[in-house]
């Protein structure tokens, strides 16, 4: 981030605000059900998760109270561990993105079908899907100022749902459809609180914004860890709270296969109407997050470009300023996870999607702590040094967790992907002129 004049930077109501829009995304709308698959259980998950991710949140604040860099783990990776670490952390990071992008699209299809049911079927929704991500690749090409107008008009709709399900949902909600659903699978108990962390962590990411934007905010010492701190506990209660009351409203069978729980549960409690309603909120947030995202996707590669990290031509800019070249390889790759991700039901197909993002993040999260670890001592800084070393051990293992809460077959695929970044560095470093791994 770029620093500003004191008189333009976010106060502590500001950065707190930018947490928790980052965190409290289209990851909710879809979430339930994912949850589902795991039962009521899966608030013990959260518990879980929170920690973990307040020990991550509380990583990025040692980190930027020490030096604030634009870029984030990224730059952290690049500055304290070195030039391999920043090119994992990079292409796992981008690719998570992109993977992320797939699942925010899946979610506008997903609410779309409320409208036309015929995108309940694997082959429409596909199509569907696509199309949404081409739309939106299109618009990114178009100029900042266009993503920015967008995003801000569309952001303002993502408060209806959750207001209404979150806060009217409990006059609807019936303890024994909630037990009813505790454990559909019968899971060992520490088992099913690990996936459902696991699966979590996707509500959480986002958790180191403040930490990254703290060039721009106000008395960053002070402010940062506030920021941090309160935006999370906040996108904590809102998740639990939405995530509870629904699965306290839809039986656990119906939440499971449904692809737009927030507009079902709002058919359920006000009637049709208000099921549609909820639904044109949610796709229209959804869509100012995935025309976001996609933009945050193509800068990441952009920056790595410009470090020769990535491949130059993911740096070059068309004439309205934007990486057109980038923005299409990305949607390349988006519609290809599209179709290799298809699944019989979209609520499967955005399971599946946002299990491989979470556990690509891992990585660069654990070199973030290793960033801390290094900046530490050779700043031989020793002021919470004990706390720093717990905070981080906690985030180590929260990520590692991750990886134990997910299936073996996409653990085995993760680590293929991160032992393939190795040949890739290699070449992408022999190709900037710079014929070493280290």
């Amino acid at each position: 981030m770029h620093g500003g004049t004191g008189d333009k930077k976010m106060g502590l109501v500001a950065a707190t605000s930018l947490v928790v829009a980052n965190m409290v995304g289209t990851g909710l709308f879809l979430l339930p059900s994912s949850l589902a698959a795991v039962g009521s259980i899966s608030v013990f998950g959260w518990l879980v998760s929170t920690l973990g991710a307040t020990a991550l949140g509380l990583v990025f604040v040692r980190l930027s109270s020490s030096a604030p860099k634009a870029g984030g783990p990224y730059a952290y990776a690049r500055d304290a561990v070195g030039p391999f670490a920043a090119f994992q952390t990079n292409t796992l990071y981008w690719g998570a993105s992109v993977l992320g992008n797939v699942a925010i699209a899946v979610s506008v299809t997903g609410y779309l079908a409320v409208f036309a049911h015929v995108l309940e079927s694997p082959v429409p929704a596909c199509i569907c899907t696509i199309l949404v991500i081409w739309l939106f690749v299109w618009l990114n090409t178009r100029g900042a100022s266009s993503v920015g107008h967008f995003t801000t008009i569309t952001t303002v709709a993502g408060i209806l749902p959750v207001a209404v399900v979150g806060l009217l949902g409990w006059f609807w909600f019936d303890r024994g459809v909630f037990d009813a659903g505790w454990n559909p699978s019968n899971m060992p108990a520490a088992s099913a609180v690990m996936t459902s962390a696991s699966i979590a962590l996707w509500a959480f990411l986002g958790v180191e914004s403040a930490a990254v934007s703290a060039g721009v905010i106000e008395n960053p010492k002070r402010n940062v860890p506030l920021a941090t701190i309160m935006g999370l506990a906040i996108s904590a209660v809102i998740y639990v709270s939405c995530c509870t009351v629904i699965m306290g409203i839809l039986p656990n069978a119906q939440l499971q296969s449904s692809h737009a729980p927030f507009a079902e549960v709002a058919s359920v409690m006000l009637g049709p109407w208000a099921g549609s309603v909820i639904a044109i909120a949610a796709i229209l947030k959804a869509s100012g997050s995935l025309v976001g995202w996609i933009l945050i996707a193509a800068q990441s590669s952009q920056a790595a470009a410009t470090d020769g990290m990535f491949p130059q031509s993911f740096s070059r800019l068309n004439a309205n300023g934007m990486p057109a070249r980038n923005l299409v390889v990305t949607g390349v790759l988006m519609t290809a996870l599209v179709i290799l991700t298809a699944s019989p039901t979209l609520s499967e197909q955005f399971s599946r999607i946002t299990n491989a993002t979470v556990i690509l993040m891992a990585l660069p999260y654990i070199y973030s702590v290793m960033a801390m670890w290094r900046m530490d001592r050779a700043a031989h800084r020793t002021d919470h040094l004990a706390a720093s070393i717990v905070v981080g051990v906690a985030a180590c293992l929260y990520c590692v967790g991750v990886a134990i809460g997910q299936s073996h077959d996409l653990v085995f695929k993760a680590m293929i992907a991160l032992l393939l970044t190795t040949p890739l560095f290699a070449l992408v470093r022999l190709q900037d002129g710079q014929p070493r791994v280290g």
